[in-house]
């Protein structure tokens, strides 16, 4: 019988406790091999360009730059990469957007640790996995065409959109992101335009219950 085939993985979360408990499970196994970790979703970009793992393993709400936009950046630019979603939440917006981003699958953070095996095996055999614990049906969302963000908003506005809601400045938001603070005032201003939402409140009740932050 010929060995099983070997999986390359990369582990997104900014806890460093959680990303070591994966580790801890993914190495019971010989044939799956952790070759990078990340923080944040911008260092997830940028470890896969450098990497260029088979699976990536990423939470969803992070800091910064969140889960579904980081998964969607990276499946852009490289689609053969599967992605698996890891939260804490259930609701529809998380789930939907992950699956709309590229993700292959969704894990909830206290599911069984074989699941977690069965859902890399799953996804690098090009099959879509949904925790068992999240009713089954939500997987007909990818059959719909509502998405979690407006259609319209570009990958830096919603960036912007994020760290807003995170209660950054425009100035702090300029030095994330290397933009001129008159650049970022010029995304807050469009998005506010699209979404026809005009406060700072009014951002931060939109990106939590679009999934963009969880302010974890």
């Amino acid at each position: 019988m010929n060995p099983p085939e070997v999986i390359r993985l990369l582990l997104v979360d900014d806890h460093k406790i959680l990303r070591d408990g994966l580790r801890s499970i993914i190495e019971q196994k010989t044939n799956l091999h952790i070759i990078g970790e990340a923080s944040d979703g911008r260092a997830a970009i940028e470890q896969c360009n450098k990497l260029l793992p088979d699976v990536v393993i990423t939470d969803v709400a992070m800091s910064g730059l969140n889960g579904v936009e980081a998964t969607k950046q990276i499946h852009k630019k490289h689609p053969h990469i599967k992605i698996i979603g890891l939260s804490m939440h259930a609701n529809k917006q998380f789930i939907q957007g992950m699956f709309k981003a590229g993700a292959y699958a969704y894990l909830l953070k206290d599911g069984d640790s074989s699941e977690l095996i069965t859902a890399i095996n799953s996804v690098h055999q090009n099959k879509k996995y949904l925790s068992k614990k999240i009713d089954q049906s939500y997987l007909t969302l990818l059959n719909r065409e509502e998405v979690i963000v407006d259609k319209e908003l570009s990958s830096r506005e919603i960036e912007v959109l994020q760290l807003i809601a995170e209660g950054n400045s425009s100035k702090e938001i300029a030095e994330l992101l290397f933009l001129s603070s008159k650049t970022v005032d010029v995304h807050k201003n469009n998005t506010m335009k699209k979404l026809e939402l005009y406060t700072i409140p009014e951002l931060t009740k939109y990106a939590i219950r679009n999934g963009l932050t969880s302010l974890e």
